[in-house]
């Protein structure tokens, strides 16, 4: 994958810069992947083939999946209560690192840039006291951009424009896990909760070890799982683990809902998709906004206790001197 920096167009660059939301998406050792919803506040540095997002310390075991194996996606698949226009679907897979400890003043920088996205930065002694850990303790994941893909609509209908490395072919089929493949938790409430929730999208281990991350339409469910559609060829053939994320959310992400999956996938010669879930999370923030940011603030408080109490920033630390790489410090 080395070579010249990845170049993308003005109009993918304008999805990357508006969209509200994104599906970052990450493998496990297991050969699958997990998709969650994120808000990249438009991060990302065109000119060094660079995107990112930010996240919290308290979110360790991902931190720890992205540090032990940095291929990672993202996907700006929604331009509900965004600052574009255009019908395509983007994908961008690449490598990241973490920055565990960002400096003071990277953290003052994305301020104003955040508040375009998520609304104004609410000051005050109690509201300074109360999300300080929010605002100021966070961890930046800043990708190298080996590919995008943009696909004409959101569908991902048609032929996708790649820049950067070529596409690779279909993965094989994976090996079942030995718990079996059917679902693992309840099929009626899983699909209950994803009809609600308008944004879908789907992630698997592609070809080349990058995840892949999909939208999928919610066409009905029985006892052996969920039925996804997707547009002809969009998934590969064959049975394999993979992670589904549904949400919904309102301008500034006020009432966001979220749900997500692990599971196996099994598609079919004809393209019918089966999604069997073998674990489910989510939560359902405050329909207010300042409500949303005490839930937030207190959420960020716990976290970051949980995190220190357990060495969370020391262990990723280790890891990664151990693999070698995944963690940076700004200059």
């Amino acid at each position: 994958m080395a070579g010249a920096p990845v170049s993308w167009p003005d109009e993918v660059d304008e999805v990357i810069r508006g969209d509200l939301t994104a599906a970052a998406a990450y493998v496990t050792p297991a050969g699958g992947a997990v998709v969650t919803g994120i808000c990249p506040m438009g991060l990302e540095r065109r000119e060094a083939a660079e995107v990112g997002f930010t996240t919290s310390l308290g979110f360790g075991k991902k931190l720890e999946r992205i540090i032990a194996d940095p291929r990672v996606a993202l996907a700006y698949h929604s331009r509900e209560h965004g600052f574009s226009a255009s019908p395509a679907f983007v994908l961008a897979q690449g490598t990241a690192s973490v920055d565990i400890r960002p400096s003071r003043e990277r953290l003052e920088a994305i301020v104003p840039q955040g508040q375009r996205y998520v609304g104004q930065v609410m000051r005050g002694p109690v509201w300074d006291r109360l999300l300080r850990e929010y605002y100021y303790e966070r961890v930046f994941v800043d990708i190298t951009v080996a590919r995008i893909a943009a696909w004409p609509d959101l569908s991902a209908s048609g032929d996708p424009a790649v820049y950067g490395a070529a596409w690779p072919g279909p993965p094989g089929p994976q090996a079942p896990p030995k718990n079996g493949t059917g679902p693992r938790v309840d099929v009626d409430r899983a699909a209950d909760r994803i009809a609600v929730l308008p944004h879908r999208v789907l992630a698997y281990q592609g070809a080349d070890g990058f995840p892949v991350v999909v939208p999928v339409e919610f066409a009905g469910h029985d006892a052996a799982g969920l039925r996804l559609v997707t547009p002809h060829g969009v998934l590969p053939p064959g049975g394999r683990r993979a992670g589904l994320l549904a949400h919904a959310y309102r301008r500034q992400l006020i009432g966001l809902a979220t749900r997500t999956f692990t599971g196996w996938l099994d598609v079919a010669s004809d393209g019918t998709a089966r999604y069997a879930p073998h674990t489910s999370k989510g939560f359902v923030a405050p329909p207010r906004k300042k409500l949303l940011l005490v839930s937030n603030g207190l959420l960020a408080k716990y976290g970051l206790w949980q995190a220190r109490r357990q060495g969370a920033a020391d262990r990723l630390e280790q890891l990664a001197a151990e693999k070698g790489s995944g963690v940076h410090y700004p200059p």
